[in-house]
C-alpha cells in the first residue's frame, strides 16, 4: 500500500480521509489498492481508514481479528450491531469529508463498490461521503513501466494473429473451403495459447448483420458461415500470461471480396474517421487536463456530421489493465458523462462504431498517455482488409 502517496492525493483531493469497506470481496479495488490477498473472502464487514495524515485505523469483527493484520494502523474489533456503530463512530473521529468506494447516481459503475445501505449507515454517523473515483484511477489505473511493456509485447503478438486470422479467412475463401466464425475463433484461440496469451472471454468474429451487435460471440452451436461478399468483424483483447500484465484490446474488419460495396467503403471512412478525430484529440490535449466525456463528443460530433449518429450506440472507449475494462476514465459522454481527467500513465481505447441493419463496422485502437504525450500503442487499420 502506498500509504505516503494515498494521504498526499487525499489533501490535494480536499478530503479528511478514504474509508474502505468489504464484505464477501464486494470490493476488489479495495484488495488491489490496499495490497491485500485478493483470495480472502471475508464473512463479516471490515472497515479500513486512511485519514489525509496521521495513522491509518481498521475495525474487523472478532470471529475475523487477524484479517486486515497485513496493513498498518490502530486495530478496532467489535461483535454486536451496535458496537458496530460506536466503533465505526470512533474509527472516523475527526473526519467530516470522507471518500468511499460510491458514485453518485451510478455514474461511474466500475467505483460504485459500497452497496447502498453501508452508504446510508457511514452517512447516519454525520459523514459527508464523496467519491473515490478520481482516487481509484490514480492508485489503479495507472500502469507501471514494466506493465507498458508488457502491454506492448502483447500488441506485437496479437497484431501477428489478427493478421494470421485474416489469412487463414481468405486462403480459405481462396481454396473454396467451408468456413464459419466459430472456426476463426477457435483459430484465434489457438494463436493466443502458442503466443502465451490468455483472455477472459472472446474473440469475437462476426459477419454482416452479427457485426451489427457490438457484444455478438460465436459458439460452437450458433455461429454463422463466412462467405464471398460477406463483411467480417474481428475484436480480440488479450494480455501476456504472466501476473499483473495488462490487457491490449483491438478491432479491424475486412471484406470477403476485391471490392467493396460503396456502402461499406462509407462506413469505414466514417468509423475510421471518427477515430482519427478522438486520436488528434487526445494527442493535441495530452497533458492539459482532458477529460474523458470530451473525447467522446469529439468522436461522436464527427460521426454525427456525416449522418449516422443513431448507429453510433456505445461509450467511445473505455480505460484498459489488468481487466479489460479497467478503473481509469472511460471516453464517454453517452452511456455516463465521465468527468475525470485523464491522467499519466493510463490506457484506454477508443472504438467508434457504425451499426446498420445489414453489418456493422467498428475501428478500434489502444492509446496511452504519458507524462505529456499520448500515442496509439498498435498498428492502426487505414484500409478495409481485402480477403477475396
Amino acid at each position: 500500500m502506498q500509504l505516503e502517496s494515498i494521504q498526499q492525493a487525499l489533501q490535494a483531493e480536499g478530503l479528511d480521509g478514504w474509508l474502505f469497506y468489504d464484505h464477501h470481496h464486494r470490493d476488489p479495488l479495495a484488495y488491489r489498492i490496499l495490497g491485500l490477498s485478493e483470495t480472502y473472502s471475508p464473512t463479516r464487514r471490515w472497515f479500513y481508514f486512511i485519514p489525509a495524515t496521521g495513522e491509518p485505523r481498521a475495525l474487523t469483527h472478532r470471529i475475523e481479528s487477524h484479517s486486515l493484520d497485513a496493513l498498518p494502523g490502530r486495530r478496532r474489533l467489535y461483535s454486536r450491531w451496535a458496537e458496530l456503530t460506536s466503533e465505526l463512530t470512533s474509527l472516523l473521529t475527526g473526519a467530516t469529508v470522507i471518500a468511499m468506494q460510491h458514485s453518485p447516481n451510478n455514474a461511474v459503475p466500475y467505483v460504485g463498490m459500497v452497496d447502498s445501505g453501508t452508504v446510508e449507515f457511514v452517512r447516519s454517523l454525520g459523514l459527508d461521503i464523496r467519491t473515490s473515483a478520481n482516487l481509484v484511477q490514480l492508485f489503479e489505473a495507472r500502469w507501471s513501466d514494466w506493465q507498458l511493456q508488457s502491454h506492448t509485447e502483447a500488441g506485437r503478438r496479437m497484431d501477428r494473429a489478427r493478421a494470421a486470422a485474416f489469412d487463414y479467412i481468405r486462403e480459405r475463401l481462396a481454396t473454396i473451403t467451408p468456413t464459419t466464425e466459430w472456426d476463426v475463433h477457435q483459430f484465434l484461440h489457438q494463436q493466443f495459447r502458442a503466443a502465451s496469451l490468455i483472455t477472459d472471454h472472446g474473440p469475437i468474429v462476426a459477419v454482416n448483420a452479427n457485426a451489427s451487435n457490438p457484444h455478438y460471440e460465436p459458439s460452437a452451436d450458433q455461429h454463422a458461415p463466412i462467405r464471398p461478399g460477406d463483411l467480417v468483424l474481428i475484436d480480440m483483447w488479450a494480455k501476456l500470461d504472466q501476473t499483473d500484465s495488462v490487457y491490449y484490446d483491438i478491432t479491424w474488419t475486412g471484406y470477403c471480396g476485391s471490392s467493396p460495396t460503396d456502402a461499406i467503403q462509407n462506413v469505414f471512412r466514417v468509423v475510421t474517421g471518427g477515430r482519427d478525430r478522438g486520436i488528434e484529440t487526445v494527442t493535441a490535449r495530452a497533458g492539459s487536463g482532458l477529460q474523458g466525456f470530451e473525447v467522446d463528443d469529439a468522436v461522436r460530433g464527427f460521426i454525427a456530421t456525416q449522418g449516422f449518429a443513431e448507429y453510433f450506440i456505445h461509450r467511445t472507449g473505455h480505460s484498459i489493465g489488468t481487466s479489460v475494462h479497467g478503473a481509469g476514465a472511460n471516453m464517454d459522454n453517452f452511456e455516463t458523462h465521465d468527468e475525470r481527467r485523464v491522467i499519466p500513465r493510463t490506457c484506454f481505447s477508443i472504438e467508434p462504431g457504425v451499426y446498420l441493419p445489414e453489418f456493422g463496422i467498428r475501428s478500434e485502437v489502444n492509446m496511452y498517455i504519458g507524462e505529456d504525450t499520448a500515442r496509439v500503442t498498435g498498428e492502426i487499420q487505414r484500409d478495409l482488409v481485402i480477403l477475396g
